[in-house]
């Protein structure tokens, strides 16, 4: 990493009111260091720590994920009610699911058109929509 990404990666901790371990920086350097967004499971983001050299065990990565989450500066987004991912864009936006690889990425929110939502029940309110189009190949 270079002495740039740490600093964007300080500033996106600070900014969420997260102190900046060494643990946070290092996580937050490969997740928004190079200022673009990404899509990331703990496993993922853990390999990735691993070959840059990070001291933190996979727990650690799990942990820190939820806090950056709590923070509101992640967004989770589950697939198949089991596998997380972690999204560096936390704006309301759909999600390809590339079932083949096992892969999300954004889809074109500009493209998306919900024109109706049933109604919530009573004494509840819808607090999101959650949009994940699976794709397989052919």
């Amino acid at each position: 990493m270079t002495p740039n990404s740490v600093k964007i990666a300080t500033n996106w901790l600070e900014t969420a009111g997260l102190r900046p371990t060494r643990q946070r920086v290092s996580l937050a350097e490969l997740l928004v260091g190079d200022g673009n967004h990404r899509h990331v499971t703990a496993e993922s983001l853990y390999g990735s720590a691993q070959t840059e050299g990070a001291a933190v065990s996979l727990a650690t990565v799990y942990n820190t994920l939820r806090a950056f989450c709590e923070a509101g500066v992640l967004q989770e987004i589950t697939v198949d009610g089991s596998k997380s991912y972690f999204d560096t864009n936390t704006h309301d936006h759909p999600h390809f699911y590339w079932e083949d690889e096992g892969r999300l990425s954004d889809a074109p929110a500009d493209q998306l058109v919900i024109q109706q939502l049933p109604d919530a029940p009573e004494g509840v309110e819808i607090a999101s929509v959650d949009v994940v189009i699976r794709l397989r190949r052919v």
